[in-house]
């Protein structure tokens, strides 16, 4: 039975779905990760009603993530 950080694992260099606490949701590639679910990911997008930002590359402090999925 797969645990939910290696299905984020498995994820790496795919596109993955980031919902951080204050709301704000953020698409991008998933570089790298630890055990404290710090994500670094490329290609970033921060999505706020149907409207796309281009970030570039972002790493997001995992204290911060609600929760984070594969698209």
């Amino acid at each position: 039975m797969e645990r939910p950080i290696d299905v984020l694992n498995n994820a790496k260099g795919k596109r993955v779905l980031v919902k951080l606490k204050n709301g704000i949701e953020i698409s991008g590639i998933l570089q790298a990760m630890d055990l404290h679910l710090n994500m670094w990911l490329n290609d970033a997008e921060q999505i706020t009603n149907k409207e796309k930002t281009t970030l570039g590359t972002v790493l997001v402090r995992g204290d911060n993530i609600l929760y984070a999925s594969p698209e």
